[in-house]
């Protein structure tokens, strides 16, 4: 890896450099998660040179923080093949894929391994935030001859000022650990809220190790209820055995019947499906306090402690926390994507044809068919988002669904278009599976219908998939 002011050779910004040298720019990959560290692989692996920019100080940054948390996949569904075989290489153990990792697993046993092989560690830059990303001297507005066939320009900001770094392709793999949803019941954040926030922990705090004294003999308001939501009350039910006086309030947005606690034994991850039975025994037997549905609208201060005013069943309800763990989802930082024509559903804020396959609106499906470069594709050539952001504000992400989708990116840069419409991943079934949706639009779980996807353009272009490239010997993929 280098630091936040190296510059690669291959990022060269000289404006007054051959246009023939355009072919030869790298792709942009923004993060250095599991999902960046991927693309940057599988595109090695194809011959087409990456560039991964992450803002972070390490790699992995957003793992690292919920690195106390063990994951409910196991090291086999954690894992990119290309990325395997780039540690393989370097003599890596591989994990044993029956087992579960912790994020800080994750990170010491396969990210930080992989950002420092051979083939990555001078095709990444830490300490550098993308701050801007656009198509050479085209803004969003205008059309021009030839605007698809020019490069990209990103501005990023390091330690050192500001800098514009071009590329042939971007793929945005920035996920959306840093935006996570509020406790409002609007969609924005409570009144009081952002006054209050250092009372306040979003994702699934250590409350078994670091964050112990915040919480311990205290009242806990957690707020959401998907899989982080039950974590942390897990870890907070867990401390309550050696910390008397520790309260846990659950707070849901919808009545309790129809929470989705998830698939319990028919869950193709065991880990996953336990996790939901626990939290559902939780409930049931009073252990926490369940209110449901409450919905917040103010959080102030009283007596000490956290005043927490919304309504239940219509009627105004305040409860008194002197905590809270809001756990609501995620949504997609699209602030340096303003200059970029983006395709996004107006609700999910995930591809138009990714979303309905995602949409909690219209489904409670865990399980989301594989998906690739066709179902990603926005209306600005060249331009993509993989990873949890592909999601937009849905939940049910999985590492291997991104690993699928950066496989399949790459393999059309690369002018491989059949590899980019084959399917090569198989995801378990979470055991549950309702749906509202009409019988023609059914089917959310089921396999893909044919996808037609565009030839690749001529090689000469800068930002179109290039011919793929002759077979190596002895190389991962031949």
């Amino acid at each position: 890896m280098t630091s936040c002011c190296s510059r690669p050779a291959a990022a060269s910004t000289d404006p007054t450099h051959d246009p023939a040298a355009d072919t030869r720019l790298p792709v942009a990959i923004i993060g250095a998660g599991p999902i960046g560290l991927a693309a940057a692989a599988q595109l090695l692996a194809r011959g087409i040179e990456p560039l991964v920019l992450e803002a972070g100080a390490e790699v992995g940054q957003a793992v690292r923080a919920w690195r106390h948390v063990r994951m409910f996949s196991p090291w086999a569904f954690n894992t990119d093949a290309a990325a395997r075989a780039l540690l393989t290489a370097e003599g890596w153990a591989e994990p044993d894929p029956e087992a579960y990792p912790t994020g800080g697993e994750l990170v010491d046993r396969y990210l930080a391994p992989l950002a420092a092989t051979g083939a990555l560690r001078d095709r990444i830059r830490t300490g550098v935030r993308v701050v801007g990303v656009a198509r050479r001297d085209f803004g969003r507005l205008h059309n021009g001859e030839g605007r698809d066939a020019v490069p990209f320009v990103l501005h990023v900001e390091t330690c050192c000022g500001m800098e514009a770094i071009e590329a042939r392709a971007v793929i945005d793999c920035s996920g959306t650990w840093n935006a996570p949803n509020s406790a409002g019941s609007h969609g924005m954040p409570a009144l009081g809220e952002a006054r209050h926030a250092d009372r306040i922990a979003y994702g699934i705090p250590d409350v078994l190790g670091a964050d112990r004294a915040s919480h311990a003999g205290r009242t806990t308001l957690v707020v959401g209820a998907g899989h982080s939501a039950m974590n942390a009350v897990l870890d907070l039910v867990e401390l309550a055995k050696t910390a008397p006086g520790t309260r846990i309030l659950w707070a849901f947005r919808r009545p309790l019947g129809a929470v989705n606690f998830g698939g319990g034994a028919r869950d193709g991850l065991s880990q996953r499906g336990e996790l939901g039975a626990r939290a559902q025994a939780l409930v049931e037997s009073g252990a926490v306090t369940a209110l449901a549905p409450f919905l917040i609208d103010r959080i102030a201060e009283a007596d000490g402690a956290l005043s927490v005013s919304g309504r239940q069943e219509g009627r105004a309800r305040t409860v008194q926390a002197d905590r809270m763990v809001v756990a609501t989802g995620f949504r997609p930082d699209l602030s340096f994507l303003r200059e970029i024509r983006l395709g996004l559903h107006p609700a999910v804020e995930a591809t138009p044809a990714v979303a309905p396959l995602i949409d909690p609106n219209l489904h409670s499906c865990g399980t989301v068919r594989p998906h690739g470069e066709a179902e990603l594709r926005h209306p600005e050539a060249g331009f993509y988002i993989a990873g949890m952001k592909s999601y937009g504000r849905a939940p049910t992400f999985l590492l291997a669904t991104g690993h699928e989708q950066v496989r399949s990116i790459a393999a059309y840069l690369a002018g491989d278009v059949a590899a980019a419409r084959r399917v090569e991943l198989v995801l378990p079934e979470t055991g549950v599976c309702s749906t509202e949706r009409s019988a023609a639009t059914a089917g959310c779980c089921g396999p893909a219908a044919a996808t037609t996807l565009a030839e690749p353009v001529a090689a000469g272009a800068c930002c179109g998939p290039a011919a793929a490239p002759a077979p190596k010997a002895g190389g991962c993929c031949g």
